[in-house]
């Protein structure tokens, strides 16, 4: 017969407890909001406290729900990260819920909690929207599923003790709050969302898919309905083919290949191919494969990596440096290599002559010990630094708009390597080189020579770490060198980018330069006239049917999802055609992880389903022409404005008014803070 202990959850004593602790936290509470700004880090300590104790309580969660707009209006997150939720990283919250400091766990929960009255609707956020809310929610249940279904590990228990049941206290509530087979649904709807822009960086994706994995094996967790389009995923990475479908383990797979004859080996390589085409992803499995055939056919090794005519007939021609390749590079802590290597292939830049002398001085670059040890750090040891910095090499030339700024302010180091890996690749391999091996990189600056070591510090405070392996290494040095063009701009009247673009992107980028912001004061100017040049440089209609020749940059003011101002941003200009719905479109490449925003005002950015390439993001050329504030063009080329009708760019301007242009149409009599306009474009 079981009893009730005071602890047990729903007995009449814990509900009794519940009571008085809730009791002792409203009167913490109170005491924090009438508390002067300068005395309520004094009276935060009993609030968290009594928080805590209150969320490890049945009902606990639910109860603090309940308090959350109260806690916020009181002073909780004041002074804190948590103060501006619409700028909270859903990766960010399994350090903070597993840290050892009861404060940090306490207060990343009472953030999610209060994110779920938003997302719920009880609670109106001046900074954030239900939506907002609801996205953020969803994917920091993806991201931390191992909550929901996993008890504390031993780490756990030993670095946080007792504490460690209330993030799982916190993500039962969240989960039945949102339900469980959204979440899985969501997941695996969020995770083919991420795939079809094929990221370099895949670790989060490949965590997601085993906490799926570990939950269809589990015959405690009843999915429902939910989780069926999952088989796909986790198959890709633990089983793609006949041969490792119970997933047996390298050893065992390694064996099994040594006695296989060709025809079973053309399934293996069929099965590979497919999978790693249909995700992007590549099983540890795939590279054992390759390196097993390098020992048999060149036909069978093209099969395995899914090549086209074009890709086979590069493999052909380069077939020394491929092997090498594959040998450095593609192993099965590596196994992303194996998908830029045959995207590298597909793509022919093996043609163009500095590449392939390029590429075998990368098989044999030496790197510095600064090098070795920041790739050490960010990856672990399980292959060489090298061969980690191949891997990256391979996967930026195969998806040069799989690069991604991490969660660092470097959107102009990002966008430039993704377009040299695009435009100018034999150029990403030098930087790369004397990056890697040199610690310094050297650029010009109008004649005048700029060393990385030289310049003082970059845009980012910090030397970023959540990187692929060759941002990692460069961007540092990119940093640091954009923001001493930046420094030799000042006192120039204008906008610096005017100068620094071409300078730091390369020859191809526009000598003309179009910006609709006034630096000084933050208004609108020459609007019309902006519009129109920008109708006349870029639309097909305007500008002779004339295509885009290389990628252009260009600098955008990002909105959230209620259309409100979060700042400028570096993007660069692709291409602009119709798409399958006879829309024109902008396709531009966005150097953050994740593309697909939503900008407000009914402008959702697209990554798929409307003609974009792989890593494109696009949208009709209005909508993009309204969060457009800079350009550059050829200034040889016709330079008439174009004769856009009124109606058109009526729409266009209804857009800007409606969002980040709203206080910024002159005249107002004001000028607006031109302190908040730092450009980071």
């Amino acid at each position: 017969m079981t009893t009730h202990d005071e602890t047990s959850p729903g007995s009449a004593a814990d509900d009794g407890k519940l009571l008085g602790l809730l009791d002792k936290l409203d009167e913490a509470i109170n005491l924090l909001a009438q508390a002067r700004e300068f005395a309520k880090p004094g009276k935060l300590p009993r609030v968290l406290d009594t928080a805590r104790r209150v969320m490890l309580q049945a009902g606990g969660c639910a109860a603090i729900e309940q308090r959350a707009r109260t806690l916020e209006e009181a002073g909780v997150f004041l002074g804190s990260d948590w103060e501006t939720p619409q700028y909270l990283v859903p990766t960010l919250t399994t350090h903070a819920l597993k840290s050892p400091d009861p404060n940090t766990v306490v207060i990343e929960a009472l953030s999610e909690l209060r994110l779920l009255a938003v997302a719920k609707g009880d609670y109106l956020h001046p900074q954030m929207s239900a939506e907002q809310a609801h996205h953020y929610l969803t994917q920091t249940l993806a991201i931390n599923l191992w909550l929901l279904f996993g008890a504390p590990t031993e780490a756990e228990r030993e670095t946080q003790g007792r504490l460690a049941q209330l993030p799982r206290n916190l993500f039962q509530h969240l989960a039945e709050r949102i339900g469980y087979e959204h979440v899985i649904d969501r997941l695996i709807e969020e995770i083919w969302r991420i795939l079809e822009q094929r990221p370099i960086q895949v670790e989060p994706v490949k965590q997601m898919i085993t906490q799926i994995a570990i939950c269809q094996t589990n015959p405690e967790i009843d999915l429902g309905a939910s989780g069926q389009g999952a088989d796909r995923l986790v198959s890709s990475l633990f089983g793609p083919t006949r041969a490792c479908r119970e997933d047996p383990g390298l050893e065992v797979y390694r064996e099994r290949l040594s006695s296989m004859d060709a025809t079973a080996l053309q399934g293996e390589a069929t099965g590979f191919a497919r999978a790693m085409h249909d995700t992007g992803l590549v099983s540890a499995y795939h590279p054992v494969l390759l390196r097993h055939l390098l020992d048999h056919s060149d036909h069978l090794l093209s099969e395995a990596l899914g090549l086209s005519s074009t890709g086979r007939d590069c493999l052909m021609c380069y077939r020394e440096l491929t092997h090498a390749l594959i040998r450095s590079g593609v192993h099965p802590s590596t196994p992303q290599a194996a998908y830029g290597l045959a995207l590298m292939l597909e793509r022919g830049i093996l043609y163009q002559p500095p590449v392939a002398p390029a590429m075998w001085r990368q098989l044999g670059l030496t790197l510095s010990e600064w090098s070795q040890a920041r790739l050490n750090l960010a990856y672990g040891e399980a292959v060489s630094p090298r061969a980690r910095l191949l891997e990256g090499v391979l996967c930026m030339l195969g998806l040069p708009l799989g690069v991604g700024q991490g969660n660092n302010p470097t959107c102009q180091s990002a966008r430039a390597l993704s377009m040299w890996a695009y435009n100018d690749p034999d150029y990403l391999l030098q930087m790369v080189a004397w990056a890697a091996r040199d610690d310094e990189i050297i650029m010009h600056f109008e004649g005048m020579p700029l060393s990385s070591m030289a310049s003082l510090s970059g845009v980012a405070q910090a030397l970023p770490m959540d990187l692929d392996p060759v941002s990692l290494i460069v961007v540092p040095h990119l940093d640091r060198i954009y923001a001493e063009m930046g420094r030799r701009c000042i006192g120039r009247e204008g906008d610096p980018h005017r100068w620094v673009n071409p300078e730091f992107h390369g020859w191809w980028a526009g000598r003309g330069f179009r910006i609709n912001v006034d630096v000084a004061t933050g208004q609108l100017e020459d609007l019309d006239a902006f519009l129109r040049h920008f109708y006349a440089s870029y639309h097909p209609y305007y500008n002779g049917n004339q295509p885009l020749i290389h990628p252009q940059p260009a600098g955008i003011a990002v909105t959230d999802s209620a259309a409100r101002f979060i700042g400028w941003h570096a993007i660069t200009i692709l291409r602009v055609n119709l798409d399958p719905q006879d829309t024109m479109r902008v396709y531009f490449f966005n150097p953050n992880n994740d593309s697909g925003q939503d900008w407000g005002d009914g402008i959702q950015v697209s990554t798929a389903d409307h003609g974009e390439r792989f890593g494109e993001s696009s949208l009709p050329f209005e909508q993009f022409a309204s969060r457009l504030y800079i350009f550059h063009y050829d200034p040889l080329e016709r330079g008439e404005l174009a004769q856009v009708t009124q109606e058109e760019l009526d729409r266009v301007t209804g857009y800007l008014q409606r969002s980040w242009g709203a206080d910024r149409i002159p005249p107002t009599g004001l000028q607006a803070d031109a302190g908040q306009d730092s450009r980071e474009e």
